[in-house]
């Protein structure tokens, strides 16, 4: 069974698929992990993404592991604790807009997936990814209140007008890629987040489901 989850950042959709994941036994896959994971090999690399040949080659190289915990080991090394630094949330977007990226980081999901009941989250997994999943979900919320939320995680040395700002801009990017845009599956079950819980997320789902 697949449950796939979309929507912008900040809407709670990595806390919600982990809860869900646990609560249904099954596993959570963040694709977003994979894209940070392979931006901050980028950065540390001083890879020019804009070299689009020269990325791929790059990031093949690299080995990526997955573990149950939901931890991202990079050649060895558990890099989970960084990949919310500012400067690859700043990066990310760019370096998963590259078509040949986003196909490699597509393919290695799939495959890590083949024989797994999963939960996953991102910005195309209803609609590219997995458009076969059992259940689709899109979570919402105003830029706004995405802001005070991932201000008040207190992990970005950003004011609440700069990540306002950020994370428009990264709406207005991640919405006008070439491949991989985020936009609402047909089929998916729409919920605005900005006023719920997350147990109260995690319950409309839940009776979706059910």
């Amino acid at each position: 069974m697949i449950i796939a989850i979309d929507g912008p950042a900040g809407t709670g959709k990595s806390t919600i698929a982990k809860i869900l994941a646990e609560k249904l036994n099954l596993t959570f896959l963040n694709s977003g992990g994979f894209y940070r994971t392979l931006t901050l090999a980028i950065l540390d690399n001083k890879i020019d993404f804009k070299n689009e040949k020269l990325t791929l080659d790059f990031c093949k190289k690299q080995k990526i592991e997955y573990t149950n915990e939901g931890n991202f080991i990079l050649n060895g090394k558990d890099v989970t604790a960084h990949l919310h630094d500012d400067r690859v949330t700043a990066n990310t977007s760019q370096v998963s807009s590259l078509i040949s990226i986003r196909h490699y980081v597509n393919d290695l999901m799939r495959e890590i997936t083949k024989s797994m009941n999963i939960v996953c989250e991102g910005r195309d997994m209803t609609t590219v990814v997995f458009p076969n999943a059992e259940y689709k979900i899109y979570l919402d919320a105003s830029s706004q209140v995405r802001a005070q939320r991932r201000f008040d995680q207190g992990v970005s040395n950003l004011s609440l007008e700069e990540i306002k700002k950020s994370i428009e801009e990264r709406d207005e990017m991640d919405k006008n890629k070439k491949e991989g845009a985020l936009k609402i599956a047909p089929d998916a079950l729409y919920i605005d987040t900005s006023t719920l819980t997350i147990d109260k997320v995690c319950e409309i789902i839940l009776k979706q489901i059910s």
